[in-house]
């Protein structure tokens, strides 16, 4: 592990055009009538005034408000949804470096992997931008009869979704993924987290300069305590990115009131080395699915499998990388990778790699937090021997930390891929059998010879997990139509079907049984 000697940033440090942004006082636009938040910059420690909390009563506001918009928002065609998407893609490449600077400001990572958001958002922005005319319009079905029945799907909007959205990527998960359901017609109340409020701040007032009703972007940040109870009971539907354990009990309370859900969860993601893989380039993808954004990402890279005949080499080779990624708190791209984002994440990392040494695990490379960088660094971590002691064998660690295990086969590899509660993301890395092995893991984004960014930048295709990994999905139109209601309109011509009156009745019995076996040797649908 490499660190530059440039000194890290502090309040004076931060960039001229963010710290023109802090001086107008940004967070008012979100903030309630309880008491003013105060958390730390992750580069430097300092603390800084944030909003002012929004209680109960101000998302039962909040809903007032947006539960009007909603309904002038849906009326709009979904063409003019859609051209106020491609006008806020143009309206973010003007405004793109303050943007990653609030990024980097908030959470600590290197710019290039605050630049992962950035590109995740120009990407769902144009195809959402593209396709919502075709994902919203009216579905020809084949009716009951053939000519006698016209049915097709329509859909309709939700009303107002209820978005709680994580600290760990900002404007991908905080912001970008409300955009389907803005396109859907919908209009959303927002509980973005408390130390990652400034990016949704800015994503909104960008997204208001392309054309968006003000009133039909709601943000409501605050305690989940507060906030919480108040923005289910208001919501038509529900979306929801965060831990397993938080995710359940929302679940169980939305099935209460059959409240559609969506749910991204934990994950520990898998990598499997085959035995025919191309090694540097597993190496490489081991890096970056491994350490980017610090491992603070639900679909990094947690555990590696290596066939034996592979281990030793890979294990070397990994470690060396690991060790050779340069780290910084720069407001610049250069970086390898940047800080955790705060004090629970650093415990929480340096707890998992100690109880993993104390075992019997190996650390083959970092194990150690960098404070001389700043106070939440920590080294990219590498370990191997870990026994089934090791809490971190199991349980998410969600930072810089990677273990790596041998196997006797590839089919071994699968089976350990699959002997976990969650599945959410893997990665296959083999020369020939890529694709046939990825359809025996038990996850739902599998990437064949990459890591995660050929699944989750597949936006036409459904990101989501299965297991302990969450329901639902965003991307493609499977992300847009989980927050719209679904209508079959079925008009029925010339006969109903119905026997003519009670003496017809073995007749059209009959008359339906043969016409139904011309439809099933025809393989009609």
């Amino acid at each position: 592990m490499r660190s530059e000697s440039a000194a890290a940033p502090t309040a004076s440090h931060v960039t001229a055009a963010l710290r023109d942004l802090l001086d107008t006082d940004p967070y008012a636009e979100a903030s309630g009538s309880g008491t003013r938040v105060r958390s730390p910059e992750p580069f430097t420690g300092e603390e800084f005034d944030r909003f002012a909390q929004n209680t109960a009563a101000d998302v039962e506001a909040a809903y007032t408000t947006a539960r009007i918009a909603a309904r002038a928002w849906a009326a709009q065609s979904p063409e003019h949804r859609a051209k106020v998407l491609m006008r806020l893609h143009s309206t973010l490449r003007r405004h793109e470096d303050l943007l990653l600077d609030v990024i980097q400001f908030e959470t600590g990572k290197a710019r290039i992997h605050a630049y992962d958001e950035v590109l995740d958002t120009f990407n769902v922005l144009r195809h959402y931008g593209v396709m919502t005319s075709q994902y919203l319009r009216p579905e020809r079905r084949r009716g009951a009869i053939p000519a006698l029945t016209r049915t097709e799907v329509t859909r309709t909007p939700l009303g107002v979704i209820g978005f709680i959205t994580p600290w760990n990527y900002p404007l991908t998960l905080g912001a970008t993924d409300l955009f389907a359901s803005l396109a859907a017609g919908n209009a959303v109340v927002h509980k973005p987290d408390s130390q990652t409020t400034l990016t949704a701040i800015l994503m909104r007032r960008l997204a208001i300069a392309a054309g968006l009703p003000a009133e039909v972007w709601q943000l409501v940040p605050g305690t989940v305590d507060e906030v919480g109870p108040a923005l289910m009971a208001g919501a038509d539907g529900l979306s929801f990115t965060g831990s397993t354990a938080a995710g359940r009990s929302i679940a169980a309370e939305a099935g209460q009131r059959l409240l559609p859900t969506a749910l991204e969860l934990g994950g520990k993601n898998p990598l499997l080395v085959l035995s025919d893989a191309d090694l540097p380039a597993a190496v490489e993808g081991a890096v970056r699915g491994s350490f980017s954004s610090a491992g603070q990402l639900c679909i990094s890279i947690e555990r590696i499998y290596v066939h034996q005949d592979l281990y030793p080499v890979f294990c070397a080779h990994f470690a060396e990388a690991a060790r050779a990624l340069t780290l910084s708190a720069d407001y610049a791209y250069g970086p390898g990778m940047g800080s955790l984002a705060g004090p629970k994440q650093l415990e929480r990392v340096s707890a998992h790699v100690d109880q993993a040494r104390e075992v019997g695990a190996t650390v083959i490379a970092g194990g150690h937090p960098v404070p001389e960088l700043g106070p939440f660094f920590y080294a990219p971590t590498v370990l191997t021997d870990v026994p089934a002691e090791a809490e971190l064998r199991r349980q998410e660690t969600f930072g810089p930390v990677v273990a790596v295990y041998p196997v006797s086969s590839d089919a071994e590899a699968v089976a350990a891929a699959n002997d976990s509660e969650y599945g959410l993301s893997a990665s296959v890395y083999s020369r020939s059998r890529g694709r046939e092995f990825a359809r025996q893991v038990a996850a739902g984004m599998v990437n064949v010879n990459e890591v995660y960014p050929a699944s989750w930048g597949s936006v036409a295709a459904p990101a989501g997990g299965v297991k302990a990994s969450g329901l639902g999905h965003r991307h493609g139109i499977e992300g847009i139509h989980q927050f719209m209601h679904t209508h079959t309109i079925a008009e029925q011509r010339l006969h109903p079907l119905a026997p003519a009156g009670p003496l017809d009745q073995q007749r059209f019995a009959s008359l339906m049984t043969g016409a139904l076996s011309v439809m099933r040797a025809l393989r009609m649908r």
